[in-house]
């Protein structure tokens, strides 16, 4: 019995560089995983494509005419609250990655990340999990660690923070214990006093609360 392909995930590129547009045409287009179904070069023609094509992902540029990014996101996510938004961005200062995530983005990566790095978000966010480049997690660090949590959030420690931010990062437990010079055994039970800390029952709930809930403050 032949195995059943898998669904093609449905993406709207924006970005309002032609040469930009044609290098992620050109690289996702040929892979086998997804499904290139339109593309926009500013944050009106956005909206009006993402109305139109029902894409299962958008990635998004922020510094674009009419509309940046950020604004966009906001406003595609006023219209569907389900929809799900990567951020592509040459920007690596929470000037921008902040208020990103704030409007709604699923994710945030930059330009300069490798090919495979852009594959692996889209699929993260596709399937409803948050993915945030080494960069953006650092931002969210910084802001928890500089922010005053909430009376009924939990105090997280800085290990446990960091444990969490990588988490959101989309690494494994064999990643974040090479990444910390840590044992596997060591993350697990961080994790394991995260999530009982915030009642919180797998790695993808941990990230959705951190990031939605207010565990990370802007």
């Amino acid at each position: 019995m032949k195995k059943k392909p898998k669904e093609k995930i449905r993406l709207l590129l924006v970005d309002d560089h032609p040469i930009v547009l044609e290098g992620l045409r050109s690289y996702l287009s040929l892979q086998a995983r997804v499904l290139i179904v339109g593309e926009a070069s500013n944050g009106s023609d956005a909206i009006t494509k993402a109305m139109e094509l029902f894409p299962d992902v958008i990635v998004m540029d922020i510094s674009m005419p009419k509309m940046n990014g950020i604004e966009t996101t906001r406003a595609l996510v006023r219209k569907n609250s389900l929809v799900k938004i990567l951020i592509l961005s040459a920007y690596d200062t929470n000037e921008y990655i902040l208020p990103a995530i704030r409007a709604g983005a699923k994710g945030y990566i930059l330009k300069d990340a490798p090919p495979s790095e852009l594959l692996r978000a889209i699929e993260v966010v596709f399937h409803g999990d948050f993915f945030f480049g080494h960069v953006a997690s650092q931002a969210l660090f910084n802001a928890y660690v500089r922010g005053d949590q909430t009376p009924d959030v939990p105090e997280l420690s800085a290990r446990e923070i960091e444990v969490l931010m990588l988490t959101a990062e989309g690494k494994s437990v064999k990643e974040i214990a090479a990444h910390l010079f840590i044992s596997l055994r060591t993350v697990e039970t961080h994790r394991e006093r995260i999530m009982k800390k915030l009642n919180i029952h797998s790695a993808a709930g941990l990230v959705k609360y951190a990031v939605a809930k207010g565990l990370v403050h802007f």
